[in-house]
């Protein structure tokens, strides 16, 4: 296999002439902005940054353009599809060439700041580029409400950021395309200093340091014409098999595709009927796992590669009902509003197949004991505990064979041993806990509201002002200078659902200050009652913050034990 060395300027020059396209076995472009960041990070530093790999060849398979937009007309009739290297490629051509990106059928810009005054040496932080890594940095809504906390000061160590309007202001900071648009006299005119400034030339070498990203080299190694697709597509999979850099359902996408042109279009078209869990829907590999599931009763990709045409396309048909019930029995029984709230995407599937096998007709008992399979499932994460796929291949197994949901909830008893939630299960657990999803399920369940506007909690609410955040009851700033643990600080017990506006109202206030002054005042004493918050004056005080997150944890239980009760 012939290899070749590859200038960055080289690789954006092919695709600005779509002279280097995607099979349509790849997945779409995922990467978020932090990993295009670090990414940027690594090859100003000069740092190792993997291969680029490519198929040239003149056969008539389908292909598709990556994210970015071609400019100019191919010079060449050669065809390379990139196998490996879209998500950093991508990336690239979007920073270097001023581009936004096309993702999910909307265009936006990717914005990463430079900062001039960077320390010297190695990152202050480890940086890690993963090719393949879909999972965008899950960042939580709650702003940081602590006054004193200097988050420019951590940012001042970073050489790259992502950009926000506060950074942009502030002439050290540079979005890197324009580093690549304009000299360095354009760009430091905003300092007001001449050339004899010492400065100047420090600045100016460093953007050219960043242009000289264009000049990084990359190793491409190219599959010969000779090939089939049938063994590109293997080859395809070997490499990423090896280095577990794709997960299993992007691997049976590609063996699925090269049998079954046209079915990642397929799966595409599907999730785009539903909005904002379009993305959901695509990147967790549900829709793969689903054909694979309704083709052979099991989970596991294994013998995706035996699977005939005929066979796939009759289970397409059938997955697609299984989940578009059970995406509707999330959301309207279950009042889901957002498939990214669940604890697995597994638990969309047993759903899908139940309701497949009744034909989409369930009796009110069915429909109770679905519902409350799904809950307990989720809130004590049945499909973390273990190998995933091989609770889930016993789940199926019941289902296919019994097609009973008393069965299926025992099977689960089995696995997560009891059903209610205990003291410890709350104590010192955050909001990573699928039980914190759950607090908000029974909160929203029970009419809460936000603190100051009065709306029902929603992750759904639009505007700033008003989307749903994470707040610290007592805030961290303060319980950071009473010497408490950060398991303590940021528990879900000391945590409330409200929108932007009243957390930015509420900063780093304690709650003895602004319970009575803000929220009583506005909002009467339930909106504290209806988040599980104590009425006794005493518990608002930071000497008594560990009683406040007793009662907290007590009622967190009850709360939810009581909600459970209802479905039995």
């Amino acid at each position: 296999m012939p290899k070749t060395d590859i200038l960055v300027r080289e690789l954006i020059d092919k695709v600005q002439h779509a002279e280097l396209l995607l099979p349509e076995m790849q997945r779409r472009y995922v990467w978020p902005a932090t990993r295009v960041r670090d990414l940027l990070d690594s090859l100003y530093r000069g740092y190792p940054s993997g291969t680029i790999l490519v198929w040239e060849t003149d056969e008539n398979i389908d292909t598709k353009e990556l994210a970015v937009r071609a400019t100019k007309s191919p010079t060449s009739s050669n065809r390379l599809l990139l196998l490996d290297g879209q998500q950093r490629i991508t990336s690239l051509a979007a920073i270097l060439d001023g581009q936004p990106v096309n993702v999910r059928g909307r265009k936006r810009p990717i914005e990463i700041l430079f900062n001039l005054e960077h320390p010297d040496g190695p990152p202050i932080e480890v940086l890690e580029v993963d090719e393949n890594n879909s999972n965008a940095d899950i960042e939580d809504d709650d702003e940081e409400e602590d006054g004193e906390y200097d988050i420019q000061e951590e940012l001042r160590n970073r050489t790259f950021v992502v950009a926000s309007r506060a950074l942009e202001a502030n002439p050290v900071w540079v979005p890197v395309s324009s580093i690549f648009a304009k000299s360095d006299s354009e760009i430091l005119r905003r300092f007001k200093i001449s050339p004899d400034d010492s400065r100047w030339d420090k600045y100016s070498e460093r953007l050219q340091r960043v242009r000289k990203i264009r000049d990084y080299p990359y190793v491409m190694q190219v599959l010969e014409k000779k090939l089939s697709y049938e063994e590109v597509t293997e080859i395809f999979v070997r490499v990423n098999s090896l280095g577990i850099k794709l997960r299993g359902s992007d691997l049976a996408l590609a063996q699925i595709s090269s049998q079954w042109t046209g079915f990642l279009k397929l799966c595409e078209q599907f999730a785009s009927d539903f909005d904002d869990d379009e993305s959901y829907l695509l990147e967790s590999g549900l829709l793969v796992r689903l054909l694979v599931v309704f083709a052979t009763e099991q989970s596991r990709f294994k013998t995706v590669g035996r699977i005939g045409r005929a066979n796939l396309e009759g289970a397409w048909v059938d997955a697609k009902d299984g989940l578009e019930f059970a995406i509707n029995f999330i959301k309207s029984n279950a009042h889901i509003e957002s498939l990214s709230l669940l604890s697995s995407p597994f638990l969309l599937i047993p759903i899908a197949v139940y309701g497949y096998l009744k034909k989409m007709k369930l009796k009110t008992i069915e429909d109770k004991a679905l519902l409350r399979w799904f809950y307990l499932a989720h809130m004590h994460g049945h499909y973390s505990r273990g190998s995933s796929e091989t609770i889930l291949d016993g789940d199926l197994a019941v289902l296919f064979r019994t097609e009973n949901l008393d069965n299926l909830l025992k099977q689960l008893q089995q696995h997560v041993k009891q059903f209610e939630v205990t003291y410890a299960d709350v104590e010192h657990r955050g909001i990573r806990n699928p039980l914190f999803s759950m607090l908000y399920f029974v909160l929203r369940h029970n009419g809460a509201k936000d603190w100051l506007s009065g709306l029902k909690l929603s992750s759904k609410h639009v505007g700033k002002s008003h989307r749903l955040q994470f707040h610290h009851i007592f805030p961290k700033s303060l319980l950071k200078k009473e010497g408490l643990e950060r398991n303590e600080i940021n528990e879900m017990a000391n945590m409330a659902f409200i929108g932007g506006k009243a957390n930015r109202h509420i900063l780093n206030n304690p709650p003895s200050k602004y319970f009575p002054e803000d929220i009583i005042k506005t909002r009467g004493k339930e909106a504290l009652t209806s988040q599980l918050v104590p009425l006794e004056p005493k518990l608002w005080r930071m000497e008594h913050y560990q009683d406040f997150l007793d009662f907290r944890r007590k009622a967190i239980v009850t709360t939810i034990n009581d909600f459970i009760s209802t479905l039995e």
